[in-house]
């Protein structure tokens, strides 16, 4: 019987956008996806400088994304909530592409081809089958690892994911104080989901609006520079200026 190795690394990348699968030992239930882009000046983004963007997806969210990998659905979305930052990620097949998938976590995206559509998919069924095995044991010896070659060495931090909110559902605590400020931003539409919108604002900012927090009527259409009646409180949150 050939021994499985206990740790895993995937990078996928484009011209200008780089996703990584990381999976530091079987004996945790999670993974990490961390997404880094070209830099104007060439180079790319590195985690160790606090770039990028990682997060962390239990073996439920694993479970999920292969179901999206396999078209048993269309998409999936959840909200990662940690301290005051609070990260979209979302699956989803392009429209008008039958084999490319889109990956959106924060403001990062990237998209997939059909080959390595493919080499995910296989990579996520042996993680699943490898930490159902060996994380799901009772009683399990405590591992011990380096923190230099997992959080800190990428800059994860552990985030509280609620699995009962999904992606773009407001379920988020608002200050009280501006809950009911609503300020009109400009910008256009680069993506779009069931309740989101990839917005690129004019100041080059690109963000994850929940649908729920636009008040005002827009056209669908990508790439048309329009006005958006938004709650503050989603545009402070992100540092965006009305």
């Amino acid at each position: 019987m050939i021994n499985m190795t206990d740790n895993h690394s995937q990078s996928f990348f484009g011209q200008s956008t780089g996703l990584t699968i990381r999976s530091s030992s079987k004996t945790e239930p999670y993974i990490f996806l961390t997404v880094i882009k070209k830099k104007p000046d060439g180079n790319w983004e590195k985690p160790s400088n606090r770039e990028g963007k990682t997060v962390r997806c239990s073996l439920e969210e694993m479970i999920m994304l292969l179901k999206v990998l396999k078209h048993s659905i269309k998409s999936w979305s959840i909200y990662h909530s940690y301290k005051e930052e609070n990260t979209p990620i979302a699956f989803n097949w392009e429209v008008n592409g039958k084999n490319k998938l889109w990956i959106n976590i924060g403001n990062y995206s990237k998209l997939l081809n059909e080959s390595q559509i493919e080499l995910f998919q296989y990579l996520l069924k042996h993680l699943i089958k490898e930490k159902i095995e060996f994380a799901t044991v009772l009683n399990k010896p405590k591992i011990k690892y380096n923190k230099a070659d997992t959080e800190a060495k990428i800059n994860i931090k552990p985030e509280k994911i609620d699995l009962n909110s999904t992606f773009i559902e407001t379920t988020i605590i608002k200050n009280e104080n501006i809950k009911d400020e609503k300020a009109t931003i400009k910008g256009s539409i680069k993506a779009e989901t069931g309740k989101a919108l990839l917005i690129v604002f004019d100041s080059g900012q690109e963000v994850w609006i929940p649908k729920s927090t636009i008040h005002s009527e827009y056209k669908p259409e990508v790439g048309v520079n329009q006005s958006f009646l938004t709650d503050s409180w989603i545009l402070k949150r992100n540092n965006i200026s009305a």
